[in-house]
């Protein structure tokens, strides 16, 4: 009679004794767990050895279970060492698995409103356990993820696996390209920072070039929710991101992985006659089963990969975090995701619609219909030129595209602008201004000039040339023009501003000598140039610094200086009337002003805002 009212582990413990019944209520578990295998089977497979029971249990989990059924039960041998596989498929679709259980992670942790995306993004970062190695893993992981599905399809291509009867399976491959893009570029915007709003809006402007111009004005609404990117466009590209984007990559994949089954992996190029595809017939000599050879290498990839990764982003890789997002304050060379970057450097070419919409379109168009044009049988390397040139084509495009959409590329933005911008700049991937990081008490109020540091290291003392400098500045009429352009910039200045002496051994003095020393870099396009810090105290815990420069311009072709036969830049001029002594204008003999061509005198500032709490320095 059972111990309980129905048949239980206890009965089997009374009849069996404790170690029997345990051990088979184990081994009952396993091999439902696994569809087939018990124990004995499975510890018979991680040591290498051939099965003992027969038929062999190691094809039922293909049959009979879940998540093997997409899985071939072999391989064949040819195509089970590094080439030419290199395993990028399975490491492709590992890091769908990996990015999905980071992304899990993160979204605990993520509110999808502009109100709160960022400093939960901060809350990640320094109160969530593990919360900025998460980050790391799952940006890092993205951005791999990218990479490794496009030399997945570029070695799809050369090695011509994509050929009858594979050609849908390469449409589907296509297909699980461009969702992998467009999943990086919409978890881009999330973290809400400078560099995700200004990346994305750069993306997201391409749409509105669609015709006709009604169509392009809407779905640019349609995508951002408003006339700019705002709580409806951060909820739309969360929404993309973690539902809709990952829903057709899961069943896309699902289809990808089921042809590939249906069909087998292509064999490589050699090992097949012209015109035939033997990938599904596997003699029984070059058989690999699934279960334990390929199964125990693929865990040895994601080992070794995971394992890259966490070494990548423990020492030498960190997710960046900008300034928070600021829709009216464009940053200076702002560039799209780097995977994007060909689009941008193509539509520096020319028209939005041809290059940044009809451009893309038709090159991803073209490779998905490649495989029913071409129509060459072999898949031998020396009877495929046309294909293997277009590969090369593409490839060099992308990489000289690329480099065309980087900042520098094409744009030319003013010496003092990108000066200025080197001294304030907020925190941006990983790097930020000379200004910010100086401590805030070592922020003493006052005007500081990069002249002293130039007199200084002539062996001048400092209170002299602070002194003559001072009253140099007033004859020559700079002190008016810097006053005008500060005031203009909604500074409270009165008719002079007096500069003192930096302090000694304060971070301020570093950075005013570093600012002196860009300006000497910069010569050729700021003649005879100079420049200052003055620090205000804007509130009592708020403090503002100006970074302004005074220069003469020169004459520029194209972007670059005119230098002229002594080496010199040619200066630009402007006639000025001549004055006497007591100011009046010299006249001619014909009762006209006498003009003379003087350089013109140019200043520019810029200013930033430090809080004493604010986290630039320790």
């Amino acid at each position: 009679m059972s111990i309980l009212p129905f048949p239980s582990i206890l009965d089997d413990v009374k009849e069996k004794g404790l170690k029997r019944a345990v051990f088979e209520a184990v081994d009952d578990s396993v091999q439902r767990i696994t569809a087939g295998m018990n124990v004995q089977d499975i510890r018979e497979a991680l040591r290498g050895e051939e099965p003992s029971r027969r038929p062999n249990p190691r094809l039922q989990p293909h049959a009979d279970g879940f998540w093997l059924h997409m899985r071939p039960s072999y391989y064949n041998r040819d195509i089970t060492g590094l080439y030419p596989t290199f395993r990028l498929g399975w490491l492709s679709t590992y890091f769908v698995a990996f990015e999905t259980i980071t992304g899990i992670f993160l979204m605990i942790f993520y509110t999808p409103s502009p109100l709160v995306a960022y400093s939960d993004m901060v809350t990640i970062l320094s109160n969530v356990p593990l919360g900025q190695f998460m980050r790391d893993l799952h940006r890092l992981g993205a951005e791999g993820m990218v990479l490794i599905v496009t030399l997945h399809m570029l070695r799809t291509f050369l090695t011509g696996s994509y050929k009858k009867p594979r050609q849908f399976t390469w449409f589907t491959g296509v297909v699980l390209f461009l969702l992998t893009l467009f999943l990086s570029f919409s978890g881009y915007l999330l973290p809400w920072d400078q560099l995700a709003l200004w990346a994305v809006t750069i993306g997201a402007s391409m749409v509105e070039a669609a015709p006709p111009e009604v169509v392009g004005t809407n779905l640019n609404l349609l995508l951002r929710g408003g006339p700019d990117i705002g709580a409806n466009g951060l909820l739309r590209f969360y929404l993309l991101h973690v539902l809709l984007v990952p829903i057709l990559l899961i069943i896309f994949l699902g289809v990808h992985y089921y042809k590939v089954v249906v069909h087998a992996q292509s064999l490589p190029p050699q090992k097949e006659n012209i015109g035939e595809d033997t990938a599904k017939r596997i003699p029984l000599d070059k058989r690999v089963y699934f279960i334990p050879d390929i199964l125990t290498s693929e865990i040895l990839w994601i080992g070794v990969t995971t394992f890259v990764l966490i070494v990548l982003c423990t020492w030498f890789y960190h997710a960046p975090l900008e300034n928070h997002a600021d829709p009216q304050v464009t940053p200076l060379g702002t560039t799209a995701p780097w995977y994007f970057l060909f689009i941008q450097g193509a539509l520096k070419l020319g028209d939005k619609f041809i290059w940044g919409i009809a451009f893309p379109t038709v090159v991803f168009v073209f490779m998905m219909v490649y495989p029913y044009i071409d129509l060459n049988p072999s898949r031998r390397f020396r009877d495929r030129p046309v294909a293997l040139s277009i590969a090369m084509v593409f490839a060099s495009g992308t990489v000289i595209l690329s480099y065309m959409g980087l900042a520098e590329f094409g744009v030319r933005t003013s010496a003092d602008t990108e000066v200025l911008h080197e001294m304030t700049m907020e925190p941006a991937h990983n790097h930020m201004g000379v200004v910010l990081p100086v401590p805030y008490d070592e922020l003493v109020i006052g005007a500081y000039t990069t002249r002293e540091v130039e007199g200084v290291e002539a062996g001048e003392d400092p209170r002299n040339i602070i002194e003559a400098f001072n009253a140099e500045t007033i004859e020559t009429g700079e002190m008016a023009l810097l006053i005008d352009n500060l005031r203009s910039q909604h500074l409270e200045v009165g008719e002079v501003i007096r500069f003192n002496p930096l302090p000694a051994g304060s971070e301020i003095d570093e950075a005013v000598a570093e600012f002196e020393h860009t300006l000497i870099g910069r010569e050729n396009e700021l003649w005879n140039a100079w420049g200052g810090i003055i620090v205000t105290q804007n509130q009592e815990d708020l403090k503002r610094v100006d970074v302004f420069i005074i220069w003469d311009e020169v004459q520029m072709d194209n972007g670059w200086p005119v230098i002229g036969p002594d080496g010199r830049p040619l200066l630009a001029t402007q006639p000025v009337a001549v004055v006497d002594e007591a100011g009046n204008p010299v006249l001619d003999e014909g009762g006209n002003p006498v003009m003379e061509e003087r350089p013109i005198r140019r200043v520019n500032s810029q200013h930033v805002f430090i809080h004493e709490m604010s986290q630039y320095f320790d």
